[in-house]
């Protein structure tokens, strides 16, 4: 298998330790990427609301050629398997969708993750019938690569759009396992009863979101969870100390407190990056 091939296939590997969540962390730039692998995780994902937030833009604000350039320079910057957030495919209707995850495999990314938001706020979510229609479509573009094929995940956004409706977003994910998606995902789910019930309700893989107050890993892990990722969280939270640095130094005039953290970053960097200066 060549190298594409090879990381799609450790990718899906990875969602089928019983026991054992993924913890796969969503890296905005390269030097994050490279970072996050030096600590050890296996997976990477990119995140939308990062990528845009690194170009001076809210999520929602990049092309679609711009997501699959920056996808493809994180697979080429690391070793382990790169997925890609491709929101809703950039595209409605369904083969447009599907070229969209063509071009995901030729950028030698591992998998990518397509949504139901549909971008219009006084409709977010796509209806049922096409929501499905999309999904499957992407499925049929991901796996037409025989052992190159992509890990396809199908994500039912309802929670973070403003429909918490569980009855529905399990509906969704049960067509979109029966259109061939390899994991499911429905973020902004965060009890843990809510998160049991999905689960049993679908045979594939599901991803949870964590956010502030999200049960643990191991509390995700006995209720069956596959996989976990952070979305914008870590990239965020480095603006957050970014910001607050800057503040500091402004409003202050001191260093005091953002600099406690700087040595521990120079390290982190020295160690990810392979450098002594």
């Amino acid at each position: 298998m060549d190298g594409q091939a090879e990381r799609a296939e450790r990718f899906r590997a990875l969602h089928e330790r019983a026991g054992q969540p993924l913890l796969m962390p969503n890296p905005w730039d390269v030097g994050s990427a490279r970072l996050l692998e030096s600590l050890g995780f296996e997976a990477l994902a990119t995140t939308s609301s990062g990528f845009a937030a690194s170009l001076g833009r809210l999520d929602g604000g990049v092309t679609r050629e711009q997501a699959l350039a920056h996808g493809a320079q994180l697979a080429e910057a690391v070793g382990v398997p790169v997925s890609a957030d491709l929101e809703h495919g950039f595209a409605r209707e369904p083969g447009d969708v599907a070229e969209t995850v063509r071009l995901a495999g030729e950028a030698g990314l591992a998998g990518c993750s397509i949504e139901d938001y549909s971008g219009d706020r006084d409709d977010p979510i796509y209806p049922f019938e096409l929501a499905v229609e999309r999904i499957a479509a992407a499925v049929e573009a991901a796996h037409a690569g025989g052992p190159a094929r992509l890990v396809l995940t199908a994500r039912a956004e309802n929670h973070v759009r403003g429909r918490p409706d569980l009855v529905d977003t399990i509906a969704r994910l049960q067509a979109f396992e029966q259109a061939g998606a390899d994991v499911l995902f429905a973020p902004g789910l965060k009890s843990l009863d809510e998160i049991r019930e999905v689960v049993a309700s679908v045979s594939r893989p599901v991803n949870v979101l964590v956010r502030g107050g999200s049960p643990t890993v191991a509390e995700l892990a006995e209720a069956g969870v596959r996989r976990i990722s952070v979305g914008g969280g870590f990239a965020f939270a480095a603006y957050g100390t970014l910001a607050d640095a800057a503040r500091e130094l402004r409003e202050q005039g001191t260093t005091s407190r953002y600099w406690e953290r700087t040595a521990a970053g120079v390290e982190a960097v020295r160690t990810a990056f392979g450098q002594s200066g």
